[in-house]
């Protein structure tokens, strides 16, 4: 029995109402609330069709019926094939990074909150695996007496910056000799390896040893970052507002899942080269998110390397507003991390 356009109208129907009100629906809820020119007989017998094909299930004997995760399946690949994905207000979107963020660490864990407070489910922003950037300058910027601001830019877009001191007074044309001679010499280098030149450097800029050796602690303590790099987790609780995990246990099994991160890394990150990814329910893989949707996307950094952005919800969830929503952040974390953005 294939699904022709009718059984497609009536299924899109239920979807939209199931995800926005979570009940059950019946035929004559389809009849009354959308203009399809049909009875409520010739909406219960397509109904029952759909049951049989599988894209429907009836929780109870006299309930309505549900979508299941196959009608979620064909409603995101149309979403998809079609390009009909909403365009949400980016320049409200753009708003809320307008902020000075210059950490790559800082960045995500905006990005996360901000995904969440925008689709109210749960949000897990990861950096670039491995990521090693490297030196592209260093400035020292005169705070006080006794410390200065370092300020390190990298190749991708990150910047680290903290105060260190520099012991009695050194006025700002000294700050900026130090900062042009470290910058010739490690342009080009990654954290570890500038940390490991820092000794030799030190022998050739006499009686600064003070500034070096807070730099150097500064930088060994920057290359620290775990190589599986960073993940930002936003509105873990949100979940706990659907009816979906009301149930204690299937919620505290949720709030455990979240709190693993390195099994959280790796069920979000998936194939961070795909421009959007859409796993329903059984889709998942994980016995804990067999109630959910986990949809992602992929951003990049100068050097070419892929983080991931994605949202964990319901499988009801509002499909297209996620996915406008994690397509407009996506492009805004890869302009910031490529310089594209008036705020770095």
């Amino acid at each position: 029995m294939d699904i022709d356009e009718r059984k497609l109208r009536i299924l899109q129907a239920i979807i939209d109402d199931y995800i926005l009100t979570g009940v059950p629906v019946g035929s004559r809820t389809i009849s009354k609330k959308y203009d399809m020119g049909l009875s409520s007989a010739t909406i219960r017998n397509e109904m029952s069709d759909l049951e049989e094909l599988g894209f429907l299930d009836q929780p109870h004997v006299s309930a309505g019926r549900i979508p299941s995760a196959k009608a979620y399946r064909l409603y995101v690949d149309t979403l998809l094939k079609t390009g009909r994905i909403p365009d949400d207000s980016e320049s409200s979107i753009q708003r809320l990074f307008s902020g000075r963020i210059h950490q790559m660490e800082d960045v995500i864990d905006h990005a996360a909150q901000v995904i969440s407070s925008l689709t109210h489910y749960t949000a897990v922003v990861l950096s670039p695996k491995g990521i090693q950037p490297r030196i592209q300058t260093i400035q020292l910027v005169p705070v006080s007496a006794e410390t200065a601001l370092v300020v390190v830019v990298t190749d991708q877009g990150i910047v680290r910056d903290s105060v260190i001191h520099i012991g009695g007074q050194m006025d700002s044309d000294t700050l900026y000799a130090i900062s042009r001679t470290l910058t010739e010499e490690l342009r080009g280098s990654t954290l570890q390896e500038a940390c490991d030149r820092m000794p030799a450097i030190s022998e050739r800029i006499s009686g600064n040893n003070l500034v070096l050796q807070e730099l150097r602690g500064f930088l060994t303590e920057g290359q620290r970052s775990p190589r599986r790099g960073h993940m930002a987790v936003g509105g873990t609780s949100n979940m706990l507002a659907y009816p979906e995990y009301s149930d204690v246990d299937k919620a505290r099994s949720f709030l455990s899942l979240m709190e693993t991160r390195d099994k959280l890394a790796d069920i979000i990150r998936g194939n961070g080269e795909m421009s959007f990814m859409v796993r329903i329910g059984p889709e998942t893989g994980v016995p804990e998110m067999t109630d959910c949707s986990i949809v992602t996307a992929a951003y990049s950094t100068k050097g070419g390397q892929q983080g991931t952005i994605g949202v964990i919800g319901p499988t009801r969830m509002q499909y297209s507003r996620v996915l406008s929503i994690l397509n407009v952040i996506g492009h805004q974390l890869t302009d910031m991390f490529n310089g594209d953005d008036d705020t770095k």
